[in-house]
């Protein structure tokens, strides 16, 4: 028998949820073809059979989520052809079993000392799930704290009848688990509370002069970009454990995309260099590849600063947002309204568009976001 454990996704994930097994008990597969689809920040893939054989066991139930290393799928095998175990998809031949690129380590009785073990939140609760006494792992983490990975050890050489990993049950009577992209917004939420300590500039634009049909988006962006040229500050990612910012020389868009599985945040490249025509053609792409689930996994990833547009829905001014970090930035545009404003020294009715900024005040001042906010109106006032 071989075992193929959950191999490495990539981008420092440490953990992924199953959407849907494409073979079952018995079944006879050949290496490359779909084995299972996990999904794991905001994206689905698709994990390959790593080699020839038939299915004995298959370790997690559909909505499960389940930690890089820890066991996936049993097989007879005629060939010992394993996969490397650090990439999907990438394969080697003439090996003698699967491997992950992760240690196991072992169990060791509980502590004497009353001191608790290391270990974060997200990992206890793994652990709690797995029904594992969490006291009793040795942590192969900084400072010996636990990881996933040491968990995926444990179960893993636990031999026969160690426990498969399930969907978590809810907690609450009549409650149902947090899936995927909602999951994923959840914990992103968290780390952001945990880390970034957020500041607000509002303010509104008098935009009664643009034509009827204008593309409010399409201005919103160019906006941004012409207000990072400004004040590249706000263009920026922060460490927090290095006190150090990475000022970026190009905008890379995160634009904020709501859809009934949850929120997306698609990247849009360098939009400091496209033309009006090409952003155009550019959102609309990436809504449909948004809304079919078939964005691409690096498109999830590297945003520079964020955009939320979420006056569209038709309710709302002004926002207090959440900043993901490394980011230090993200602009939000309410609902376009008529307004009575001075004009001239007299009064009128005007189109506005609220504009919220929200900034990490670790690594921006209020002058850089204030020069920021400025050249966006600005540019929405042309």
């Amino acid at each position: 028998m071989t075992t193929f454990r959950l191999p490495d996704l990539g981008e420092g994930l440490q953990e992924a949820e199953i959407v849907t097994w494409h073979v079952e008990l018995g079944q006879r597969v050949i290496a490359d073809q779909p084995l299972v689809s996990v999904e794991t920040d905001k994206a689905v893939v698709e994990v390959p059979a790593p080699y020839s054989g038939t299915v004995t066991a298959l370790h997690a139930d559909v909505g499960a989520v389940v930690p890089v290393g820890a066991a996936l799928v049993d097989f007879d095998t005629d060939a010992k052809r394993a996969d490397s175990g650090v990439i999907v998809g990438a394969l080697e031949s003439d090996t003698e079993e699967v491997l992950t690129a992760l240690p196991a380590p072992s169990a060791q009785p509980r502590r004497a000392s009353s001191a608790r073990v290391r270990a974060a939140p997200a990992v206890r609760a793994h652990a709690k799930a797995l029904g594992l006494d969490i006291e009793t792992i040795a942590g192969s983490g900084p400072d010996g704290a636990v990881t996933v990975a040491d968990l995926a050890g444990v179960t893993a050489n636990a031999g026969p009848g160690a426990q498969t990993f399930q969907a978590n049950a809810p907690a609450f009577p009549g409650g149902e688990p947090l899936r995927g992209v909602r999951r994923a917004m959840a914990r992103a939420m968290e780390k952001s509370h945990a880390e970034i300590v957020p500041t607000n500039i509002l303010d509104e634009v008098d935009i009664d002069h643009w034509p009827v049909d204008e593309d409010v988006t399409v201005r919103l962006i160019r906006a941004i970009a012409v207000a990072c040229a400004a004040a590249p500050a706000m263009n920026s990612w922060y460490d927090r454990a290095s006190a150090s910012r990475l000022v970026h020389d190009r905008v890379d868009l995160g634009i904020a995309v709501h859809t009934d599985d949850g929120l997306f945040v698609p990247v849009f490249r360098d939009v400091g260099n496209r033309t009006p025509p090409d952003i155009r053609s550019g959102l609309k792409r990436m809504n449909e590849d948004v809304r079919n689930r078939s964005i691409p996994p690096e498109e999830l990833k590297g945003a520079t600063i964020t955009l939320s547009n979420y006056g569209v829905f038709g309710a709302g001014r002004h926002a207090e947002m959440v900043i993901v970090p490394p980011q230090v930035a993200i602009v939000g545009a309410g609902r376009i309204e008529d307004r009575v404003l001075a004009v001239d020294g007299k009064p009128a009715v005007r189109r506005v568009v609220p504009v919220s900024l929200t900034f990490d005040h670790r690594s921006v001042n209020g002058g850089e976001a204030s020069a920021f906010l400025r050249e966006l109106m600005d540019d929405l006032r042309r």
